[in-house]
């Protein structure tokens, strides 16, 4: 266990030729002057002054789980950039790449970015690269820095197969290698912090996968200050409780940390366990605590699919096949066999359940979105998609297949979803004011489209709180915003006896109109879970037949042409919406999903590109959406 710890001086001291981020520095290792950190430190305070805040909070568009070519992975798929150019990209510049595709640049910056490179071989792969390296000769370099991309993969795939079963190499994981690596990547964070107008959070991946079963976790600090010399691997521990222990320590050390899990419905059921978890802890509040207390936030959907939920767990639902990428790690396209345990809208309802047995809730999480690219840009724009890996920047590949991969591959590139973003409601965009509203779970996910998204409850509003002038005011003085609690307490002397939700939905300023809005709730009664949606505001004047359905708001998407207008949906909708169905003796959350109108997919875009006939194995059109964090009631 890890127990020295990094200083910023340190990390701009670099050494073994890390500094080797580009092709023109790569042969020459370079030690960058130390840096004085009280100076460094009241310049950051001193700008502070210069911050505009929000009493009643932003919203802040960005990424956690961006890869480089410091990802093991990342490297031998073709990535050409580093984490400096991660956070390039992010503010708006053009980076290469890679593959046979040319520069790559994001329409809109985003506010903030967090570069998370898998712990585990670190930036190693990258330096066998790098004739300055010693470890560029040892017998795998050769094969790992191959330009034949197939014999590159295979190499990688010993290596990550050895890591999953819990057996590595020592020569690829020598602290005198790793430790400057992860200097540098800490250093680069800091560079790129501007309180106020770009912000970045030092971070990397564990990347625990037991029998390919996803149980990753990004690893996010809140700051550079008492952060380890290394961080925790799934070398270490490809078990999340062990992880967790660590976690503990480092804030006993004075580092201030969470984790986010991701991809449960590449988990095969184990991400949210039943009854004992891999680890092998029993559910128990000892279980929920650890689990609650460094994991606030949830990962629902990314380039690897949406986690939501699935038609197999939600028949009733006409929007839960979304963007369902079915498949596990494995690299032979494995499909899992478990729902259950795999996805959040079943893992909300199974927490809430065991909370009401007296055993607290280990799923209470907040929701975001996010990427999970591997060649620095996050990807999220239909329009404007360069892929998950540096090999997929180029249409054609995407679209028709790899050369030299088998088709069951090429399969999983097509049926990859754009990236998804994570929406901060803060007062700043500063790391203090984002990480604190993290932890009150003032977040919400989006398939990667810029919807603003506010969402209240309370027993005190009252049905006309949006006519007033102050509502939003009022909205948080007299309730509670997504990701709060509501009690039996609350009831006490209330305005009503139901909650009363006050949602408001604005379109992505650069995007399609809003089809509509929806309530999800879930409850738990008798010992049994249940769930229901309501559509509680709709576009284009529609309405709720008698038997609770809605018309389509319509298709106006061109495949041909990659397409559509803006002439079917709304640009903003909004409602206040009372429970009709609540029953204050039963544990139950909300939140809210908001739907686009239908848009082309990525690869409807790429089709009109190459000129040719949209793929008929993968959607034409999708709906993109967002889904605020849940409100909780507790009896």
């Amino acid at each position: 266990m890890v127990k020295s710890k990094i200083s910023i001086a340190l990390a701009l001291t670099l050494t073994l030729g890390v500094q080797g981020c580009t092709d023109k520095t790569q042969d020459k290792a370079e030690a960058t002057p130390k840096v004085d950190e009280a100076s460094t430190e009241l310049m950051a305070k001193s700008s502070q002054s210069d911050i505009a805040i929000n009493p009643t909070n932003d919203v802040y568009f960005g990424n956690f789980h961006i890869h480089t070519s410091y990802s093991f992975d990342g490297f031998t798929n073709g990535s050409v950039t580093n984490p400096d150019d991660a956070y390039r990209w992010a503010k708006g510049e053009a980076i290469p790449g890679g593959g046979t595709g040319g520069d790559i640049q994001i329409k809109r910056p985003l506010d903030w970015y967090v570069v998370s490179d898998h712990a585990e071989y670190m930036g190693v792969f990258k330096q066998m690269s790098n004739p300055a390296n010693p470890i560029s000769q040892l017998p795998i370099a050769k094969r790992i820095t191959s330009k034949d991309q197939a014999v590159a993969f295979k190499a990688y795939s010993e290596v990550n197969d050895g890591m999953n079963a819990g057996i590595s190499d020592p020569q690829l994981t020598d602290p005198k290698v790793t430790k400057p690596i992860w200097a540098e990547v800490v250093a680069t964070t800091e560079s790129h912090n501007e309180p106020g107008k770009f912000t970045t959070f030092p971070g990397y991946e564990w990347t625990s996968a037991p029998d390919d079963r996803n149980l990753h976790r990004v690893v996010v600090f809140k700051n550079a200050t008492a952060i380890p010399e290394l961080p925790f691997s799934t070398i270490d521990s490809n078990k999340p409780e062990e992880l967790w222990a660590w976690m503990d320590k480092q804030r006993a050390n004075g580092a201030t940390l969470f984790a986010i899990p991701h991809n449960g419905n590449a988990s095969d059921g184990i991400m949210f366990p039943e009854n004992k978890s891999f680890g092998g802890s029993e559910m128990n509040t000892a279980y929920s605590d650890a689990r609650m207390r460094n994991e606030p936030l949830y990962e629902m959907t990314q380039i690897k699919g949406n986690s939501e939920t699935h038609p197999d767990l939600s028949p009733n639902d006409e929007f839960s096949a979304f963007e369902i990428w079915d498949y596990t790690l494995s690299p032979s396209a494995v499909r899992p066999t478990n729902r259950v345990g795999s996805y959040i809208r079943d893992a909300l309802l199974r927490g809430m359940k065991q909370e009401a047995e007296g055993k607290g809730n280990p799923f209470k999480y907040g929701l975001i979105g996010d990427s999970d690219s591997h060649n620095s840009a996050s990807s999220m724009e239909e329009d404007n998609y360069t892929g998950k890996f540096g090999m997929e920047n180029d249409a054609n590949h995407r679209l028709n297949g790899l050369p030299g991969f088998p088709e069951a591959n090429n399969v999983q590139v097509r049926e990859f979803g754009s990236a998804g973003l994570a929406a901060i409601w803060a007062k700043s965009n500063t790391r203090e004011d984002l990480y604190a509203a993290m932890l009150r779970k003032e977040t919400y996910a989006t398939t990667g489209t810029r919807i603003k998204v506010r969402t209240f409850a309370s027993f005190n509003y009252s049905m006309g709180m949006l006519e007033k002038a102050n509502w939003l005011e009022s909205a948080y003085s007299d309730g509670v915003p997504m990701g709060g609690d509501l009690s039996a307490a609350n009831l006490q002397g209330a305005q009503s006896t139901a909650p009363i939700l006050v949602i408001q939905a604005l379109k992505d300023a650069d995007g399609a109109n809003l089809d509509r809005i929806q309530v999800i709730k879930g409850w738990v009664k008798d010992g049994q879970t249940f769930e229901k949606i309501y559509n509680v505001a709709l576009a284009d004047d529609r309405k709720v037949d008698s038997n609770g359905k809605v018309t389509a708001v319509g298709n106006t998407v061109d495949a041909k042409t990659a397409t559509y207008k803006n002439t079917i949906g709304d640009a903003a909708l909004s409602t206040v919406w009372k429970d009709p169905d609540f029953d204050s003796k039963v544990h139950a959350f909300y939140y809210v999903r908001v739907l686009e109108i239908p848009t082309p997919r990525w690869s409807t875009y790429d089709a009109a590109t190459l000129g040719q006939v949209p793929r008929t194995d993968i959607p034409v059109s999708i709906q993109e959406r967002a889904y605020s964090s849940p409100i909780w009631y507790t009896p």
